[in-house]
């Protein structure tokens, strides 16, 4: 068995259902934590478990070069090596290859990369990300894809999408020869990790739309639409993922990759998508931009200096709880490490708590798209 998926109720295209993977029961629809080289940044494994976080992305690229797969594999797979029983999601790779631009070389056969870390060389295939994601022993990988960039013409997202389509093959039969050799097997006998299709084609609903219809001939057991979110107006990403969804298996989970602000993952969760995943909430974090029921604040203004009030009023989180407006710009003013921990662990909790209530309000059968006015003050 690998990945099973049960809707138990629907508002609108709103699905709310429920993922049952190797490491974890993952509620949907779902916002998943970026932990990029097996640690979301700033906030320990124990206090995610406390946000009730059930899923988590790593990247394959960043754990290929540092400490490798090979290490993590020896060390019982990531779950063990980061210590975390809960789920994981391995992107393939590909973004982050297509993001360092003059540092790569595209052939039919796979991608060769010099390293952003120290400038050797490496070479990414279909199989060779596959058998990387194995090593992890993630519960669901991706297909190693090219994303296009934006703009593109025509001509270069048709040829793009082409190459992506075989790779998604090759993918698919190399991770179904392989995912038997993922590094933990102890209490999991006869579950299997999943392969997840990416649906490519640029900005082009055509393109899309052949896309979607070749992967969803190769039976993969859930679909990702990617290619999003790489400086595209935000209404046209919209009127991709909504041309893109129909076409799509019902009956299977739909991802829509590297989005976004609270208010957009409301909606598309309104529109019918199952998983999303971002950086933005830990990443703005960092700089001190924290998301809450009243906007967005920038906890670095002078304003807050003697604000004894929680960052956000309506909010349960443990920082809210216990620390104060004030005290939260103290610690950036002062560069303290804790200012990111803090930051992050609120920001995380905004973003999983809306979708809590959004898989509250499918259960009862209300408008998702209610939710969205709330979540847009604080886009």
């Amino acid at each position: 068995m690998s990945l099973a998926f049960q809707i138990h109720a629907e508002s609108g295209a709103a699905r709310r259902a429920t993922m049952m993977l190797p490491h974890a029961a993952v509620e949907t629809p779902v916002f998943m934590p970026v932990g990029t080289v097996g640690s979301v940044k700033a906030v320990p494994q124990h206090l995610l478990e406390e946000l009730d976080a059930r899923i988590i992305l790593g990247n394959t690229y960043h754990l290929y070069l540092r400490p490798g797969h090979e290490l993590v594999r020896r060390m019982g797979g990531l779950h063990r090596f980061m210590s975390w029983e809960r789920a994981i999601l391995t992107d393939s790779g590909g973004f982050q290859v297509f993001s360092l631009n003059e540092l790569r070389k595209v052939t039919e056969e796979g991608v060769a990369f010099r390293s952003h870390i120290d400038g050797s060389s490496h070479f990414f295939s279909p199989e060779h990300s596959m058998d990387v994601q194995v090593a992890l022993g993630s519960d669901i990988a991706m297909a190693f894809d090219e994303c296009t960039e934006y703009p593109a013409d025509y001509a270069r997202a048709r040829k793009s999408l082409d190459l992506t389509l075989r790779w998604a093959q090759r993918s698919r039969d190399h991770f179904e020869a392989h995912k038997h050799e993922r590094p933990w097997s102890e209490g999991f006998e006869g579950k299997m990790p999943s392969l997840f299709g990416i649906v490519q084609g640029g900005m082009y609903p055509d393109l899309r739309r052949e896309s979607a219809e070749r992967l969803v001939e190769m039976d993969f057991p859930g679909y990702a639409i990617g290619g999003l979110s790489v400086g595209e107006p935000r209404e046209l990403t919209r009127e991709i993922i909504a041309a893109t969804l129909p076409l799509l298996p019902k009956d299977k989970p739909r991802y829509v990759m590297g989005v976004g602000y609270p208010d957009e993952i409301v909606e598309y969760a309104a529109m019918g998508v199952d998983m999303m995943d971002c950086v933005l909430p830990t990443r703005a974090a960092r700089h001190g931009l924290l998301f809450t029921s009243e906007g967005r604040l920038n906890i670095k203004n002078r304003r807050f200096a003697e604000d004894q009030g929680p960052a956000d009023p309506k909010c349960d989180c443990l920082v809210c709880r216990r620390y104060s407006r004030a005290y939260l710009r103290h610690l950036m003013t002062a560069q303290e490490p804790l200012a990111a921990v803090l930051n992050t662990l609120h920001n995380l909790a905004f973003y999983l708590g809306t979708m809590r209530r959004v898989r509250e309000r499918i259960e009862a059968g209300l408008p998702v798209t209610d939710l969205k006015m709330e979540a847009s003050q604080s886009a």
